[in-house]
């Protein structure tokens, strides 16, 4: 895990899984570590508008300002009439569908750049279930604008620009929520059969995952175990599991950890909390374990996080989210 920030043992950059379904980890160069990139569909790269289905274990905001073709996420189909702002949360499963000429910008982020604002992954999951917005006039300026103050931070890099680019993402996600969702107009003719993809035959798994992530915002080390979580919810261990794998890609085991990783992150960064108080905040008593299972996690100690979370590195931008060795 070393030269990254991504979420180990999930993804496997581009390789199929074991549900055949090809997921794509958020790779950024060390030792600046921002999990976070904003780009054009160019810069950003071809997994950008790739035209098979696979999923990410990060968030992606797609900010469409043209082109001619359609966009299809988990179950619904989407004919690009831009302006567009598009939502996927981690798991969503999504491609792109004869698109040309595809302009905008794509905003690639995991759940531990929302550090300052953690309220915001519920927020950006609930976007992500209507997940196609259009934009009105005055939306469509204001949502531009807020993406070029993005764009522009991230390029240049200067003295708190991350602190910059977390309260600009914040605006823009608290300002997404208060659009309406859309609307087909009462006159429009009904959509051609392709675009038409019937509904999911079984709602409860998707809410037992939803349930499951909400109780993951509750304080770390509420939920310690994915036993412990089934309880909660009321059902079983199995049916927990294969729950929260359909709807995300992930294990609730894997949420678990990753919800504990950005409690601990978020307590070492804000505070002056000693490790050890930190560790027993997160539900360890062992604070040599949780060292371990910390550096496990991130490649990084405690300690190492704590005092190099700041530090601005020259390339700290991420080119492309494909790799040299993935696929195109």
């Amino acid at each position: 895990m070393r030269g990254s920030t991504v979420l180990p043992g999930q993804g496997n950059n581009g390789e199929p899984g074991e549900d055949g379904m090809p997921t794509h980890r958020l790779q950024v160069p060390m030792p600046n570590a921002l999990p976070f990139a904003i780009g054009t569909f160019d810069t950003i790269g071809p997994m950008s508008r790739a035209p098979f289905p696979h999923r990410h274990t990060f968030h992606e905001i797609v900010h469409v300002t043209g082109g001619t073709g359609g966009h299809v996420v988990d179950l619904s189909r989407f004919t690009l009439r831009p302006p567009h702002l598009c939502f996927i949360a981690p798991g969503q499963v999504h491609h792109w569908e004869g698109v040309t000429g595809l302009e905008g910008r794509v905003i690639l982020f995991t759940d531990d750049f929302l550090v300052d604002h953690p309220g915001d992954r519920y927020v950006l999951r609930t976007l992500a279930r209507r997940s196609w917005l259009d934009l009105t006039d005055d939306a469509a300026r204001d949502t531009a604008r807020l993406i070029a103050d993005l764009d522009a931070e991230y390029r240049e890099g200067a003295a708190g620009f991350q602190s910059v680019l977390r309260a600009l993402l914040h605006i823009l996600v608290v300002r997404s929520a208060r659009l309406p969702p859309p609307r087909p107009a009462a006159s429009a003719p009904p959509p051609p059969v392709h675009d038409r993809i019937p509904p999911a035959s079984h709602s409860r798994p998707g809410s037992v995952a939803s349930e499951f992530e909400t109780l993951l915002g509750a304080p770390a080390g509420a939920v310690r175990s994915v036993r412990a979580g089934a309880e909660q919810l009321g059902v079983s261990v199995s049916y927990l599991s294969e729950a929260v794998k359909a709807a995300t890609g992930r294990t609730p085991g894997e949420l678990i950890r990753q919800a504990r990783v950005h409690e601990a992150k978020r307590l070492l960064l804000r505070t002056e909390l000693s490790v050890r108080q930190v560790a027993q905040r997160v539900g360890f008593d062992d604070p040599a374990y949780f060292c371990r299972f910390f550096r496990r996690e991130t490649g990084a100690s405690p300690g190492d996080f704590r005092r190099g979370v700041g530090d601005i590195h020259h390339d700290h931008r991420l080119e492309s989210i494909a790799g040299p060795d993935s696929p195109a």
